[in-house]
């Protein structure tokens, strides 16, 4: 069940990125930020009071807030980079980086995943690379500090996976909660700080809203996720969002499947068996 919780936040990952991106396009990525994690703060505050769970002790607080500030940063960069850069340098780059590091923390912390499972994992990020287009594609044009900003964004995605992680798993779901009475306040701060204004194009900005939804439920699912399996396999597993975010891509804007695409789709698909498998 992990591994299918992780995966189902994978793809719902990908479709908040496509739409995020989408609408980064028109608007500032962080007014897109913002306005969707407005929302979604909305959303799960209201999940919390229904389901009437106990506030969490002060640890729970810490790890949250710190999940806020990384997520927060991330999401806004990553936006950001699609804007300015090919989304076939940005997405893998900042998935591999945000794959490894929950994966080293995970060993780090004890975790021994089994040979099939660490076999498993070889195979998921090699599929990030491939299905995103970093391997078998032509030269990019995308500029060395959008390629240090993916980087940075995948250390954020990484951190805030770590986080979440660490939070009480009786705590429901107030991790998420507090982490948006963080990052809402930020992100707010940083487009007033910037003099940044939402541009009236409404398809623009309603697609932030839906990239506000999708991305708390991939939170949602992520941490229901790593409550039950392995921080260091279940972080992989959630990083292959980029799958998600190509097939859009290809549905959608009329982007053409490469032959490496298609092997890393594959790829992606055997990953899941071989953790799946694992014990």
């Amino acid at each position: 069940m992990p591994i299918l919780l992780a995966f189902a936040s994978a793809v719902v990952y990908g479709i908040g990125d496509y739409c995020g991106g989408r609408s980064a396009r028109r608007q500032a990525a962080l007014v897109v930020a913002a306005a969707g994690q407005m929302v979604s703060l909305v959303l799960v505050g209201a999940a919390v009071l229904v389901m009437g769970t106990a506030v969490p002790a002060t640890p729970t607080w810490g790890w949250s807030a710190f999940a806020g500030v990384a997520g927060a940063l991330g999401i806004a960069g990553l936006y950001h980079a699609f804007a300015h850069g090919e989304v076939s340098v940005v997405a893998p780059t900042s998935a591999v980086v945000g794959a490894m590091v929950p994966l080293v923390t995970g060993l780090f912390l004890g975790e021994r995943p089994s040979l099939l499972a660490l076999v498993g994992i070889v195979v998921a990020i090699s599929a990030v690379a491939l299905v995103s287009g970093a391997i078998g594609t032509h030269a990019h044009n995308t500029p060395p500090r959008i390629v240090a900003l993916a980087v940075a964004v995948g250390a954020c995605f990484g951190l805030l996976f770590v986080a979440l992680d660490r939070a009480d798993s009786e705590s429901g779901l107030w991790p998420l909660v507090i982490a948006r009475f963080v990052s809402v306040p930020l992100l707010v701060a940083l487009v007033l700080a910037i003099g940044a204004r939402p541009v009236r194009h409404r398809a623009s900005l309603q697609l932030a809203v839906v990239a506000g939804v999708f991305d708390m439920g991939a939170n949602v699912l992520y941490l229901l996720a790593v409550r039950g399996g392995m921080l260091s396999i279940v972080s992989v597993v959630s990083s292959l969002y980029p799958a998600s975010t190509v097939a859009l891509a290809f549905a959608f804007d009329k982007e053409r499947l490469t032959r490496w695409q298609a092997i890393g789709l594959g790829a992606a698909g055997l990953a899941l068996v071989l953790v799946s498998l694992s014990r």
